[in-house]
């Protein structure tokens, strides 16, 4: 009988710390190799521009709490 997320979860809620953070580890480690596709290089030449343009301050930087005001107050309009 396979097992079901359930009966997982409860039995590694029984276990140590340690072993529950090495069980989620794991996990994590396998949902990354899952989703773990080359970048083509397009998209490696677009963030190196990126990264440039930071570095150089061609780009515009907007500190998170003004962003997230915004983002507030366009989510009140709605």
């Amino acid at each position: 009988m396979a097992a079901t997320f359930d009966t997982v979860l409860e039995s590694a809620l029984l276990l140590s710390v340690e072993d529950r953070s090495r069980i989620a580890a794991r996990l994590i480690e396998s949902v990354d190799a899952a989703d773990d596709t080359e970048l083509s290089s397009a998209w490696c030449s677009e963030i190196d521009r990126r990264i440039e343009a930071a570095r150089s301050g061609a780009s515009r930087r907007t500190p998170h709490a003004e962003v997230m005001n915004e983002a507030r107050s366009l989510l009140a309009q709605l």
